[in-house]
């Protein structure tokens, strides 16, 4: 059996150009995509924290260290900038290897510099 799984995030990215003229698209830090190991077309889950929109689309790369994340094409009309959002990538893997798999979760400050990054989210008190 397969399961899918959360494979990489980046945490609270924040939104600086919005651009619907573009080709759909979410562009990215390049340094930013190497760290959450997640690659240039690559299919990607966007969660906006501030207006509680979800789409899907693809990475591509910007600028490296440039702190970049564009919202590009239609779904420029599901965020702007300053909008916190959510970056996810899925894999699927094997059941039997979900004993040793480890996400790779990227958390980013206001002006999308690393925070911290982390293998776990921690459990979620009552």
């Amino acid at each position: 059996m397969q399961l899918t799984v959360l494979k990489a995030k980046l945490h609270q990215a924040c939104v600086t150009h919005a651009e619907l003229e573009y080709d759909g698209s979410c562009a990215i830090d390049g340094r930013l995509l190497e760290t959450a190991g997640i690659h240039e077309y690559e299919q990607i889950q966007i969660y906006n924290i501030d207006n509680g929109e979800r789409f899907t689309t693809y990475a591509i790369r910007a600028e490296d260290h440039s702190r970049v994340i564009s919202v590009n094409g239609a779904a420029a009309h599901k965020a702007k900038p300053g909008d916190r959002v959510i970056i996810c990538a899925y894999a699927a893997i094997a059941a039997d290897k979900m004993s040793s798999f480890k996400p790779t979760l990227v958390y980013l400050d206001a002006d999308n510099h690393v925070r911290r990054i982390s293998q776990a989210i921690p459990v979620q008190a009552a």
